[in-house]
């Protein structure tokens, strides 16, 4: 086998402009096979980490009555004993964000709108989503402050800034009034377009204490340290949980719409995917041809020697299996060096514009999941041996006189 190798290893480099064309049409096939990958998977990945972060996390504890009936009577007790517990669950745990959420009516002296309070711990929900990057105005509250905070679009609507007073209107827990004023301390530009014109931030215990909700919570966010372990993080606390009335759910339960929106998206991509691996392919096979073609008396004057076929087609095997390997090595590399360089993709113009009316930034970040690499990677390996099944067949069929007068 040895002796293959290396013969197989000279023959490549014998002709080395034959061989570094095919080399090259593989390096470019994977480079752009890996770089639309990426593109895709770069926009849905920000897309599900924004919605993930402010909307639901990776994964959310709660009462198993909260999904169906969104009620404040359907909040859990939340102390030390149950955030230990929470965390000893797995280690692979990484952040826990707890949350108070409800509707309620906010409003001026003059005006009135819906919106959707978020009581939340401003130091742990900036290590969860980054939250007070969004600032547009004034300052975050602290934990133990009764001030508020607003998105930008409810406070336009409300015609409310910096040092106004808020009034919040509602009903509590067990149907208690609600009701409070609280001071604007400042304004955010939510990233989510819903969310930013209608959303009021209170400190955790000032909302509690607002909602005569005190130490309870509709839900606990959690997230993993990678997001690939979400479905096993989700199974270690559902077993933690199973004997009581407290539930596990992952963003895909919580989001099915946004999943599917994804499904229907990415039916456009995957279909230019699949014309760019008929191109890959054919063009491989048109360079395999002419290299093939080109040896025919090389091939005839081996069999006539002596060579055996079946010798013949493992050394030309292992031609293309260097080739392959050497040419998508070499792609991946680049697509990652070139993917370094470009990330991310900053868009300006009518196209930054639209981006931004849609509520989100106006970039392309790139991904750099790792099985995009490879997959592409060994797809394209595939279609190299396919390709090789030509000059297999013309070895095994081939005529050694016909080849001998070539």
């Amino acid at each position: 086998m040895s002796t293959y190798i290396t013969l197989a290893w000279r023959n490549i480099w014998r002709n080395k402009k034959r061989t570094l064309i095919t080399v090259s049409a593989i390096i470019f096939a994977v480079i752009l096979a890996i770089m639309m990958q990426s593109v895709n998977r770069g926009s849905y990945e920000m897309m599900i980490d924004r919605s993930v972060s402010f909307s639901t996390g990776y994964i959310q504890l709660q009462d198993y009555r909260y999904n169906d009936e969104s009620s404040l009577d359907n909040t859990f007790y939340y102390d030390k004993e149950l955030r230990n517990r929470v965390r000893n669950a797995d280690n692979r745990i990484e952040k826990i964000l707890p949350r108070i959420q409800t509707f309620m009516l906010a409003a001026n002296d003059e005006s009135t709108r819906g919106a959707m309070v978020f009581g939340i711990d401003p130091e742990k929900e900036h290590r969860f989503n980054e939250l007070r990057n969004y600032k547009s105005k004034g300052r975050f509250f602290n934990l133990d402050e009764e001030a508020a905070v607003l998105s930008e679009g409810l406070a336009d609507r409300l015609q409310l800034t910096v040092g106004d007073t808020l009034a919040l209107i509602g009903q509590g827990r067990f149907g208690m009034s609600a009701s409070g004023l609280f001071e604007i301390t400042g304004l955010i530009e939510h990233p989510i377009r819903e969310l930013n014109n209608q959303s009021v931030f209170l400190p955790l215990q000032t909302a509690q204490h607002l909602l005569s909700a005190d130490d309870h919570l509709t839900t606990l966010m959690i997230a993993p340290q990678r997001e690939r372990q979400t479905e096993p993080v989700a199974s270690s606390l559902q077993k933690e949980f199973e004997d009581s009335e407290l539930v596990v759910y992952t963003w895909p339960e919580l989001m099915p719409e946004l999943l599917e929106l994804m499904e229907l998206d990415l039916a456009g991509p995957r279909f230019f995917t699949l014309i760019l691996y008929i191109v890959i392919g054919f063009g491989f096979f048109g360079t395999i041809l002419t290299m093939t073609m080109e040896r025919l008396r090389e091939f005839g004057v081996l069999l006539s020697v002596g060579m055996k076929r079946g010798k013949l087609a493992s050394v030309v095997f292992l031609e293309t299996l260097f080739i392959s390997i050497i040419g998508v090595l070499t792609g991946m590399a680049g697509a990652w060096l070139i993917l370094k360089a470009i990330d991310p993709i900053v868009l300006t113009g009518d196209a930054a514009n639209a981006v931004i009316d849609l509520g989100f930034e106006p970039i392309l970040p790139m991904s750099f999941a790792a099985d995009q690499f490879y997959n592409q990677g060994l797809l394209v390996f595939l279609i190299a041996m396919i390709v090789f099944l030509f000059p297999l067949i013309k070895i095994l069929r081939l005529n050694i006189l016909e080849a001998a007068r070539k």
